[in-house]
């Protein structure tokens, strides 16, 4: 495995919609932590396009740093929207997306399923995708069709997956508390109907772990199709993504698995809001390079 630097720290210095500058400070940091490698978020359109126009900055900055850049994200929620214009210009960020990160070097690109197209009586999950441990209030009307959704997801992913082909990348899609595919078994049926070699899971240990899946014995249902890894610890009774040995999580039996099934990618450090973030990553990246399994 290859532990490098997620980008979820940056959310909790500049907001979840940062401007480019944010970007730039979120890479600096980065490199000061330590880290050679590192994941990067393009935050809806205005911050992804900004991204693109400035993209030679961007890369100079990144080169100057002595990082790599190993994942893309490109946030775009439109691409789970059952509003066909909506959903098609989604599409057109995403190869944007694609081209960007292919050009700054990434490998892997990732997305998410998004919530489902519900009403939400208040806040959503999308709102603030940051903070954890929420409580969500919904209303499904009569016109919610699941099945039109579930099509339309199938049918973007294996336009994204695609994409991510022709541009080098290999498309991972993160699951997620609240997303219409957020669990083990809901990526395994997403995986069947999608059918691309391309297309794989981002396992997300605090998320699955939250949702009372036994991390071991999802590995053993994914083998091969785990492509990438977000790590961090929780104690399973809310999503937090926490420093490594702050929660529950068995992660010797999860990587004896991980081995067994020859995952050799990239683990990316996802941990969330905490007093002492560069201690809290460097003390997990510390973590996982002392474990023995």
């Amino acid at each position: 495995m290859k532990i490098i630097c997620g980008w979820l720290h940056t959310f909790y210095d500049h907001g979840y919609t940062a401007r480019f500058e944010d970007t730039l400070s979120g890479i600096t940091k980065t490199a000061a932590w330590g880290f050679k490698d590192f994941e990067m978020e393009g935050i809806y359109e205005d911050n992804l396009r900004i991204m693109y126009e400035r993209r030679k900055e961007l890369k100079e900055h990144i080169e100057k740093a002595g990082l790599n850049l190993r994942c893309f994200i490109p946030m775009l929620p439109d691409l789970g929207n059952v509003d066909q214009d909506r959903r098609a210009k989604a599409l057109e960020l995403f190869e944007l997306g694609a081209e960007l990160g292919s050009w700054l070097g990434a490998e892997v690109i990732m997305m998410t399923s998004y919530e489902a197209p519900v009403e939400y009586i208040g806040e959503a999950p999308g709102d603030d995708p940051v903070h954890y441990g929420k409580q969500y209030h919904i209303r499904v009307s009569d016109s919610f069709d699941w099945e039109r959704s579930w099509e339309n997801l199938v049918t973007v992913v294996k336009r994204c997956a695609r994409i991510a082909d022709k541009w080098g990348l290999r498309l991972t899609l993160e699951t997620r508390v609240g997303d219409s595919v957020g669990n083990t078994d809901g990526f395994l049926r997403l995986s069947e109907a999608v059918d691309d070699p391309n297309f794989g899971m981002a396992f997300d240990t605090a998320h699955l772990h939250a949702q009372k899946e036994i991390l071991p014995l999802s590995v053993e249902k994914l083998r091969d199709r785990i492509f990438y890894i977000h790590a961090s610890d929780n104690d399973s009774r809310t999503n937090e993504h926490l420093e490594f040995g702050k929660g529950t999580i068995d992660w010797v039996s999860l990587f004896q698995a991980l081995r067994k099934h020859g995952f050799d990618g990239y683990v990316a450090l996802d941990i969330g809001d905490c007093p002492d973030p560069k201690g809290a990553y460097q003390r997990s990246r510390d973590y996982l390079e002392n474990l023995t399994y």
